[in-house]
């Protein structure tokens, strides 16, 4: 299958179209934003964005397994000194299209530069969204698990009653918890907010990746030998990642340029 740990040209709408059905295993992508990189992918309009994306996430729905996710980062545009909607749209749309909105995951950007607009801050996050096909899907949470940290230092030196028993969530979420079950432990499950710096260079890119975002979501949901697809693959970080962890990759770009630096790229980590 040559289409496996490889780097393909063109619009991913095309190139997705040889690809089996239920053959991928995770998707992380970040597509071009709406009026964004016009230079190099055109710039899509907010108000067409999501008649432009839909027929692409129905090919993503094709190809991935039923227990696979799709990790999307895609940010809001600001139109007219107010944000537009049309990630909000996209979401409702995709779930019209069978796509379940499973779950928000934010990128704190740790290092990004401050900055000021008449009516507004710098953004210093971005948006990860996770879809699935079903409800039921391959997550390794253990693979993701951070230091227990400081809290723990206070909040578990002196239990309440409640804090020793399964103690259910008081908004009717269905959320319980067990406090004393964090006693004693060096390492707990993560938040969903991801405190990550940027790409401190941008690769020949004008949007890459930290290799850390893939990585964390690569570890998440995949296991060694599964497949991860990047349909905007840009400089290649997904691959890259994806390769180092043993894992199977396919990018797809329409920017010829950057099919060659991403196979650049995964032909230097060879040496």
């Amino acid at each position: 299958m040559k289409y496996i740990d490889n780097i393909l040209l063109g619009d991913c709408l095309t190139v997705l179209k040889s690809i089996p059905d239920n053959s991928v295993d995770l998707i992380v992508t970040s597509p071009p934003y709406a009026d964004q990189r016009q230079d190099t992918y055109g710039g899509v309009h907010p108000d067409k964005y999501v008649n432009w994306f839909m027929p692409r996430a129905d090919e993503l729905y094709r190809v991935l397994k039923p227990t696979g996710s799709f990790i999307l980062n895609i940010k809001e545009r600001v139109l007219s000194g107010e944000r537009h909607t049309y990630v909000l749209e996209l979401i409702m749309e995709m779930r019209k299209h069978k796509w379940l909105w499973t779950e928000e995951y934010m990128w704190h950007k740790r290092n990004s530069h401050p900055g000021k607009w008449p009516n507004r801050f710098r953004d210093n996050w971005e948006r990860l969204l996770h879809f699935n096909k079903c409800k039921h899907f391959n997550m390794y949470q253990d693979e993701v698990m951070v230091p227990v940290g400081d809290w723990a230092n206070s909040r578990l030196k002196k239990l309440s009653e409640t804090d020793k028993i399964r103690d259910n969530s008081k908004v009717g979420s269905g959320f319980a918890k067990n406090v004393s079950n964090w006693v004693g432990r060096d390492m707990v499950y993560p938040t969903n907010v991801l405190h990550l710096a940027t790409e401190s260079s941008n690769q020949g890119h004008s949007a890459a990746f930290p290799p850390s975002l893939p990585e964390w979501f690569i570890k998440l949901f995949t296991k060694e030998g599964d497949l991860v697809l990047d349909p905007f693959v840009g400089s290649g970080t997904t691959c890259l990642v994806a390769k180092q962890l043993n894992r199977h990759y396919i990018g797809i770009d329409a920017q010829k340029e950057f099919i060659t630096l991403a196979k650049n790229r995964l032909e230097r980590s060879k040496q």
